[in-house]
């Protein structure tokens, strides 16, 4: 996989509640609801919109950069 030079979404598994608002609101289609909980399916799709973060009701989401 090649390296990602921009930030992409974490999610706090402890806060996530399953809700998938993170899956509606993405237009690249990141997110995928896995085991009940928001997985980060396509990390090198993101373009660092926000939408995630703004539309979590939890706060489990934050755009961070990759290590």
């Amino acid at each position: 996989m090649a390296k990602i030079d921009h930030k992409v979404p974490k999610v706090d598994k402890k806060k996530c509640i399953g809700c998938g608002a993170c899956v509606s609101v993405c237009p690249q289609n990141v997110f995928e609801l896995k085991d009940g909980k928001s997985h980060v399916a396509r990390p090198e799709n993101c373009v660092e919109c926000n939408a995630c973060v703004e539309n979590c009701p939890v706060t489990a989401i934050k755009l961070v950069k990759p290590k």
